[in-house]
């Protein structure tokens, strides 16, 4: 399966998000409960999402199962079934050649050019309302640059310094750290893992199995969901290098470019490129 394989190849490209910690801090310190983020989205088997409307969830594209529906995902611990699917039309899957270049090579630069091209962005219906979760509000300023971040899931955990196992389990307890914004253009904000004594008190960063997990920005104290975790970088062999040391980057899909096709999407308006 090709979703599949793009995961346990692109622990340095793709497949973002679960918390991974400082070496130095207790993980009880990030570890938090449901109510920390009640719009969070359990995706099948490992990613996330978030609920953004009470019929809308929106996520990173690569999370969505490649087996025909009708499938369900989970919103405060209740199945919610899914009605549709809406793509952005500028996702780019990447070719079972290229693939298959990088598992032989350990190299994966061109995998994380196609990545960083591509529209890593979907919108899922469901089939009712949700009535018991607050939706999460959008953040639509373009000032995330040298913001705080603020970032959960469940996927694979370690800390910073030696990373975390890139073969899982993908799905741990629920994590949330914070992190700075030190770039943002167009389709993409990212942050780097820094080591102590850099960094902030519970500095973290996405690993592997939650990706399409919310990066938050607060605004007059409410948190607004600013992007979804969807690929890392890292240097080494993609085949062996451990994701979520000091020193990586993770890059997060920029709601802010995406606003105008997701309020369309919500709108039954055709998708259009954004």
């Amino acid at each position: 399966m090709l979703r599949l394989l793009l995961l346990s190849l692109l622990a340095a490209t793709s497949s973002a998000s679960a918390v991974v910690i400082r070496h130095d801090v207790d993980d009880t310190e990030y570890r938090v409960t449901a109510a920390e983020f009640p719009a969070l989205v359990d995706m099948p088997g490992e990613g996330h999402g978030v609920l953004v409307e009470p019929r809308w969830v929106v996520t990173a594209a690569h999370t969505i199962p490649s087996q025909p529906g009708p499938w369900q995902v989970v919103i405060n611990g209740v199945p919610r079934n899914v009605e549709r699917v809406v793509t952005h039309p500028g996702y780019k899957l990447p070719p079972h050649a290229l693939i298959h270049q990088a598992m032989a090579t350990g190299e994966a630069v061109l995998v994380l050019v196609l990545l960083a091209s591509s529209d890593d962005i979907a919108m899922l219906k469901l089939s009712e309302a949700v009535t018991d979760v607050v939706p999460a509000p959008l953040y639509l300023g373009s000032d995330e640059a040298n913001r705080i971040v603020r970032i959960l899931g469940k996927g694979a955990a370690g800390t910073g310094a030696i990373g975390h196992d890139p073969q899982g389990p993908n799905r741990t307890e629920l994590r949330r750290a914070f992190n700075t914004v030190t770039s943002a253009h167009e389709r993409w904000f990212c942050y780097v893992f820094d080591a102590p004594p850099s960094g902030l008190p519970l500095e973290g960063i996405l690993g592997n199995g939650d990706s399409g997990g919310p990066a938050l920005i607060e605004v007059d104290g409410q948190w607004r969901l600013a992007g979804l975790a969807s690929w890392k970088f890292l240097e080494g062999d993609v085949r062996t290098v451990w994701p979520g040391r000091y020193g990586q980057s993770a890059c997060n899909v920029r709601i802010s470019h995406y606003a105008s096709w997701i309020e369309g999407v919500i709108a039954g308006e055709p998708p259009a490129a954004g």
